[in-house]
This record gives C-alpha cells, sequence and structure tokens, in this order.
C-alpha cells in the first residue's frame, strides 16, 4: 500500500505557468486524508521550494537541494542535512574562479536558508534573472534570503554550507566540470545541465550522499516504510535515482524521451492536462498495483 508520496516540482507538481491546478491540489488533499504521506522532492533551494511547501500545507518534510536538506515549510524543523566541508568549499570557489564561475551559495540550512554570492558578470543573463526573481519570490525577506558579499573566500567561514551552483559559458564551464571532477572525486556530488543553444551551462555541487532517490529513502526509513510503500512522480533525469527506488515509479506526460521509454515507468499526463491528480486517483485513491 503506498503511504509516501514525493513529488517533483517544476514541469510536475506546477503548471507550465509555475502554479498548482486545482485538480492536483484537491486529490494531493484526498490522498493525505487516505492517510499519505505527500511532499515534493526538487532540486530547488529550500527557501525557493518553502512557498509552495505553505500554500501546499504539505504534512511531510520538503526534500530540497536535490535530497540534501529535509526540512519542514511551515515549522523550519530540520529533519535531516548534509553539509559540504569547509576546506571542499574553499577548493570549490578557489576553482570557479579561476575558471570564470560564477558562484551562488546556499548556506544556513537551519534556518529558512540565505543564497550568497560575490559577482554578477553583464553577460551572465541567466544568472541575473535567476536573482532578479529570487528577490521578487522573497518581497520583505529578500534581503536575508540573497546576500551580496565582497567576497565568498572571506564570508564562507561564518556559514555552513549544503550547495554551490555556478553557472556560465558552455566552454569554460566544460573546463570547470573537467577539473572539479578529478579534483574533488567522491567528495561531492556535481550535477551539470548544459543548453548548447543558449550557451549556457549550470553545474551543482552538493554533498556526496545528495540525491532525490536518497531523500526519499530517508523520509520513508523515518516513516517505517519500504520502496514498496512509496511513489514517485517527476519529468527530468534528476529524478531517475527517486524513480528507480520507488514501488510505484511514475513519470509526466511531458517528461524526457528517455524517461518516457523505461517500461518499468508507469505514465500519466503532462503537467499541463493535471498529471499528478491522474496518476493520484489511479495508484493512491483505487490502489492500482
Amino acid at each position: 500500500m503506498i503511504k509516501l508520496l514525493a513529488l517533483d516540482l517544476d514541469g510536475t507538481l506546477l503548471d507550465s505557468r509555475g502554479k498548482v491546478p486545482e485538480a492536483n491540489r484537491r486529490a494531493i488533499r484526498a490522498a493525505e486524508d487516505a492517510g499519505v504521506l505527500v511532499t515534493i522532492a526538487t532540486g530547488r533551494r529550500f527557501r525557493d521550494a518553502r512557498p509552495v511547501g505553505i500554500e501546499m500545507e504539505f504534512n511531510a518534510p520538503l526534500i530540497t537541494h536535490n535530497g540534501a536538506l529535509l526540512k519542514y515549510a511551515e515549522s523550519l524543523e530540520t529533519v535531516s542535512a548534509s553539509l559540504l566541508a569547509g576546506d571542499t568549499v574553499q577548493e570549490i570557489i578557489r576553482v570557479g574562479k579561476k575558471f570564470g564561475g560564477n558562484a551562488l551559495v546556499s548556506a544556513d540550512p537551519h534556518g529558512k536558508g540565505s543564497m550568497l554570492y560575490d559577482r554578477v558578470p553583464a553577460d551572465n543573463i541567466p544568472l541575473q534573472r535567476y536573482l532578479e526573481w529570487s528577490e521578487r519570490l522573497h518581497g520583505d525577506e529578500a534581503e536575508h534570503a540573497v546576500i551580496h558579499v565582497q567576497d565568498l573566500h572571506d564570508a564562507l567561514p561564518d556559514h555552513e554550507v549544503i550547495h554551490i551552483s555556478f553557472s556560465g559559458q558552455c566552454e569554460p564551464m566544460s573546463r570547470m566540470l573537467a577539473f572539479l571532477e578529478n579534483e574533488l572525486g567522491d567528495s561531492v556530488k556535481i550535477l551539470p545541465t548544459i543548453y548548447p543553444v543558449l550557451d549556457f551551462t549550470l553545474i551543482d555541487i552538493l554533498p556526496p550522499d545528495a540525491s532525490k532517490g536518497t531523500g526519499v529513502e530517508k523520509l520513508a526509513i523515518i516513516n517505517g516504510l519500504t520502496a514498496e510503500n512509496v511513489m514517485v512522480i517527476g519529468d527530468n533525469f534528476n529524478d531517475l535515482d527517486m524513480l528507480e527506488f520507488a514501488g510505484t515509479p511514475v513519470v509526466m506526460g511531458n517528461a524526457d524521451a528517455g524517461l518516457l521509454e523505461r517500461a518499468e515507468f508507469f505514465k500519466t499526463e503532462s503537467n499541463n492536462h493535471c498529471g499528478v491528480a491522474v496518476a493520484i486517483e489511479r495508484f493512491i485513491l483505487n490502489q492500482e498495483k
């Protein structure tokens, strides 16, 4: 019987406008009323995912930073947090600057979380837009959520760091990625996202045990559940390990073709056609095996 449901956020729970469709909202309430723990498992930073968590009033902690942080949206109770070692953080920042990367550092996991940066070049338009979006999202709290510092090397010893990301043009980011993988090895998890058409690469650097699959498994164990009690829904390759863990893995109709081709994954409608609600109705409310 399914007792835990973990939902990817962007492209899954949210439609293409970034909203939760009403049908998804009703289905989640029905699942919770049936005794199921429901949450999101997202690559977003906790502070960026928290507004959705509060809006949805999930009855389980959010799985954020690709599984590195499990934390309740409303109470801010931290269930599990994986951190990057201090010397590793300094090495990551040093290498990033060497290759021209622009760092965003996620810190302070036991509070609401903060994001620190020290430079944003004029040609890194995606980074500028992300910072502007973050400041709008957090409103009156923006000055505590998004913090500009003079130098990250000097600022970071005062913070617990959970996640570092770099962005920049593809060619220098490719060289930085190869160097980081060689230098840091298994001491971190590195997740690159490459957009050749935009000449833009994003590199996420996380604690070595961080993944959505690990986060979902931790939450299951805490609640005395096994993989057979878990259902997950996702649309992209950072959802793959949680899809492979869950007893009931579901991919969205808008998912990457590589996921839709996997015969062992169930398929549902797209995020613009309330695929989450359709899957909840089929597998939880009707308990299809």
